[in-house]
């Protein structure tokens, strides 16, 4: 006779369906079975789990059973069970009647594909104190009668699922909870009420929770405790106060954005660790947040505010900051000198801004920088080429729209890892460097789970330990002629732009090499000479622009095996000679060929001249080389000429005796013709 009370399978590779045959031998000692990560799949088939009558706790969260909760729990019988683990699977359809569960203390079904409403019969699980039903599809109203008597309730998770919270505005919850989950469940317009009655939450994410209002005075009265607050993605009003007297006794995450709040940044707590402000109108100075200095500090986003002023100098005390984000405000100034300080920054972003003069060499000491985005500023002098030399880690640099001059330093060509490299509208000069073929990222096929610009950063922290968060950067980036902001898919994208500046010399063919790229802009600058023969060698080329140049030639022949070219801009050259045929480029309006008086054929509707062949124009120096050489050919030639004849009758009597009288005979001819002439006309006027 079997006796296992606990049987442990967790964390191993074990796959195939379960079939309660398995632990028939068990029914009347098991106590604790626990299947945790494995790759088991098919139905939950447990239709005999009343046999297992000490069955207590069952885990089988994240493996990949499917099949009808409803059906595998429609039990006779009350169950003993106390802890169901169902969480991460691919269990479909309704929840079962709850009564039968009276004994259940953890119920976590989170991560499946179950849908319908929540039974009533919830609220009879007197015992229960963790509720996970986070990522269904679950609908309807949870109202009070879900949780009449659920005295012991500590952790509660209905978030993103169509639910209603509808509590009545007098409802005292029989619980105090810990953790507090209802992201996108709808508790507004009004802001609920009943969280006045939760004294000992560490944990509290309302976001997208529909609250169109202002936040009650008596919220703020935090609990000291408190690890993460999550308000986001509201219309919430009003101005935050001054929250540095609470004294927190962990390392808290904040998180208000995407709501309406304004008035001055608030002053916030020392100890924090994530502060998400975003998407709202707060103003002003961000002084108050040298306040923060208990090293900790590992995000601070600040973007799309109105926030404005120069930057303070206290960046020294952020060494674990692993994103900053200022984008979209008023700031203006230079960037302090101590951003050197940020040792583990991963991601800056200061794009749209008023920021100025040089770029402080500290920064150069961040080389965990994977995301710098500066443009739009007013940030002036020569390309840095300690960028190339010292951020080795960068896969996305735009330094767009500024007043950067000078050339483009080749030391850039050593950021093998970088995908988006925009240095458009500066006043940048010189050629472009031939080692661009050294930017290996633009060349090698990347790992499609690297769509994402992602960086982790400590979310909030308890403590030794801390939660960790995920930061998706996201960019505005120059594509097929506009500018789109990408986020989920900016990893995937791999672009050269240059466009919009002074930058001179021929493109160079080495450009050809970076097979992965997806766009080329190299428009509005003075480049010359040919469009490289090698261009069909970019077969991910999505959008290339060449235009406002003085590019000479033939379009080559190769640009037809460009097979996902979609845009196309090759207009205000100099180019001539037939467009080469391809189901691409006839395909293209005509206007991307506009300005090149010497190209024909499809798609643009001048013809090819008749009777002749129109040949590529040579370069300058050809044509020079070649008027040199006419030139020169014609001088010898009347130089050979004129003496050929002369010397002969100087050195030869007799021929120069004959070419005299010959002079002689012709001479009497002409005379004797215009003497008769002259006499006919005389007598034609007398007559």
């Amino acid at each position: 006779m079997c006796t296992v009370e606990t049987l442990s399978l967790a964390v191993n590779n074990l796959s195939g369906s379960i079939i309660p045959g398995y632990f028939g031998c068990l029914e009347n000692s098991l106590q604790f079975l626990d299947l945790f990560a494995n790759n088991f799949h098919g139905p939950l088939v447990l239709p005999h789990i009343a046999r297992f009558s000490s069955l207590r706790e069952l885990h089988l969260s994240h493996n990949k059973l499917n099949g009808f909760l409803s059906e595998t729990f429609n039990l006779k019988q009350p169950s003993k069970l106390t802890d169901l683990y169902l969480s991460r699977n691919q269990l479909k359809g309704t929840l079962p009647d709850f009564t039968i569960f009276s004994s259940l203390k953890a119920l976590l079904i989170n991560d499946n594909q179950l849908n319908g409403a929540v039974p009533e019969s919830l609220g009879c699980l007197s015992e229960l104190e963790h509720l996970y039903f986070s990522r269904n599809s679950f609908e309807g109203v949870i109202s009070e009668t879900h949780f009449k008597t659920l005295s012991k309730l500590r952790f509660l998770d209905l978030s993103f699922n169509h639910l209603v919270v509808n509590f009545s505005s007098g409802w005292v919850p029989p619980f105090q909870l810990h953790q507090i989950y209802l992201s996108f469940c709808k508790l507004g317009p009004h802001f609920p009420k009943w969280l006045q009655t939760q004294k000992e939450f560490q944990d509290l994410d309302i976001s997208g929770a529909g609250i169109s209002d202002s936040i009650p005075d008596w919220f703020w009265d935090l609990p000291p405790y408190l690890l993460s607050l999550n308000l986001s993605h509201n219309q919430m009003t009003g101005m935050v106060p001054d929250l540095s007297s609470l004294k927190f006794k962990e390392f808290p995450g904040m998180d208000l954005s995407f709501n309406m709040f304004e008035g001055p940044l608030p002053v916030l707590p020392y100890n924090m660790t994530s502060i998400i402000l975003a998407k709202n109108r707060f103003s002003g100075s961000v002084s108050s947040l040298c306040k923060i200095a208990a090293g900790t500090l590992s995000m601070l986003d600040l973007s799309d505010n109105l926030l404005c002023g120069v930057l303070p100098d206290c960046f020294f005390h952020w060494q674990n900051l692993s994103v900053l984000n200022l984008a979209n405000n008023n700031f203006s100034g230079v960037i302090p000198t101590t951003v050197g300080s940020l040792l583990s920054i991963e991601t800056i972003n200061l794009r749209n801004n008023s920021f100025s003069g040089d770029l402080p060499s500290s920064l150069k000491n961040c080389n965990l920088l994977e995301f710098l985005d500066l443009s739009e500023n007013m940030f002036s002098g020569s390309i840095p080429a300690w960028i190339g030399e010292n951020l080795l880690s960068l896969i996305f640099l735009s330094l767009q729209a500024n007043e950067f001059y000078g050339r483009i330093p080749s030391n850039l060509c050593q950021l093998a890892k970088i995908r988006i490299l925009d240095l458009s509208q500066n006043t940048l000069a010189g050629s472009i460097p031939l080692c661009l073929n050294n930017l290996t990222a633009m060349a090698q096929k990347g790992d499609p789970d690297d769509d994402i610009i992602e960086q982790v950063y400590d979310h909030s922290g308890q403590g030794n330990g801390f939660f960790v968060g995920f930061y998706t950067a996201k960019a505005w980036v120059g594509w097929k002629g506009r500018r789109h902001e990408y986020e989920r898919s900016l990893g995937l994208l791999r672009i050269i732009d240059l466009a919009s500046n002074k930058l001179d010399g021929e493109i160079p063919d080495e450009i050809t090499r970076l097979s992965e790229l997806v766009e080329l802009n190299l428009s509005g600058n003075n480049l010359i000479g040919f469009i490289p023969e090698n261009i069909g060698q970019l077969k991910q080329l999505e959008s290339l622009d060449l235009s406002n140049n003085q590019l000479s030639g033939r379009i080559p022949n190769s640009m037809a095996d460009l097979n996902f070219l979609s845009d196309l801009n090759l207009s205000y050259n100099n180019l001539s000679g037939k467009i080469p045929t391809s189901t691409q480029l006839q395909s293209l309006d005509a206007s991307a060929f506009s300005g090149n008086q010497a190209l024909y054929g499809p798609p643009i509707t001048q013809q090819s001249p008749k009777n002749k062949t129109v040949q590529a124009q040579p370069p300058e120096e050809e044509r020079d080389e070649f008027n040199r050489w006419l030139y020169a050919g014609m001088g010898i030639g009347f130089f050979m000429a004129f003496w050929g004849v002369i010397g002969t009758l100087l050195l030869e009597r007799s021929w120069r005796h004959a070419y005299f009288r010959l002079l002689d005979s012709w001479t009497d001819s002409l005379y004797v013709t215009f003497m008769l002439w002259s006499a006919r006309l005389e007598r034609k006027f007398k007559s």
